[in-house]
């Protein structure tokens, strides 16, 4: 059963790669393999993208050019016991596949001792992937050479941005970018409350809320300005903006978005102890 593509875990993150993969032809379905060991879920997989699927973790590891490894951390030492045995099979090192794994807290450390002589990359997407627009940080492992990252950028190209960053910045992603959707959909329902509560109705205060989100980001993307020079463009002297600031700074607000992300960034680590 070989495979150009293997993934051992698809959850909605490696659905939402897969699905972006599949539907940009960068991938075959014919050329997919997906390790599954829910029976419904593997049936789902199969009949939605025509892709093969399997309930054997070994076998989707040895039957591809690139392992994309998209488990709970929770899971990993289970898996990875099964996957030791893949070092000791009859492939030469070379064609066995890149692993890439987008597993919270786990260390290329314990990656590349669990997958021996293999090219290991670590990498941090984010759910905006679902829809292409997601930004994933990249990190190489001690013998991942360039045509190792170029395949992981394609892969991760294919649902949105891409950066590369030493091992050592992971876990400060995942306190960012990775836990950040969560924090920015916490602020737009915030937002559409105070608009309820102004007296909005809920739809209308809610498609207020994400627009303005939702351009605000563009704004900044597309004209390089810092967020801190388009506040002071939107706060007029004695007008509403700054009156809604004032008491956002008296709340702490900008403090617990800081203290979210340091949160996130320190239970990354302990996921990966």
């Amino acid at each position: 059963m070989s495979s150009k593509l293997s993934l051992i875990g698809c959850g909605v993150m490696g659905e939402a790669i897969l699905s972006r993969l599949l539907a940009r032809k960068l991938y075959h379905p014919d050329t997919v393999l997906v390790s599954e060991l829910q029976a419904t879920r593997r049936e789902f997989l199969a009949k939605k993208y025509g892709i093969k699927v399997t309930s054997d973790n070994r076998a989707a590891a040895t039957a591809s050019e690139v392992l994309l490894l998209a488990i709970k951390p929770q899971v990993f030492d289970t898996v990875a016991t099964e996957l030791l045995e893949v070092g000791n099979t009859n492939l030469e090192e070379g064609q066995l596949p890149v692993v890439v794994s987008i597993l919270a807290g786990v260390p290329l450390e314990r990656l590349e001792a669990a997958f021996g002589h293999q090219p290991v990359i670590r990498a941090m997407p984010n759910t905006p992937a679902t829809v292409g627009a997601g930004i994933t940080a990249i990190a190489p492992g001690k013998i991942a050479q360039p045509n190792h990252l170029e395949l992981a950028r394609g892969i991760f190209g294919a649902v949105g941005e891409v950066v590369e960053v030493p091992e050592y910045l992971i876990d400060a992603v995942t306190g960012l970018s990775g836990s950040g959707p969560a924090y920015v959909a916490l602020m737009i329902e915030a937002l559409a409350d105070g608009g309820v509560a102004a007296g909005l109705p809920r739809a209308i205060a809610s498609k207020l809320a994400l627009g303005t989100v939702l351009g605000t980001a563009q704004l900044l993307q597309q004209s390089e300005l810092h967020p801190a020079q388009l506040k002071d463009r939107v706060t007029s002297p004695g007008g509403t903006t700054i009156a809604g600031i004032t008491h956002l700074e008296k709340a702490g607000f900008r403090s617990a978005l800081i203290e979210a992300v340091q949160a996130a960034y320190r239970r990354s680590q302990e996921l990966g102890n």
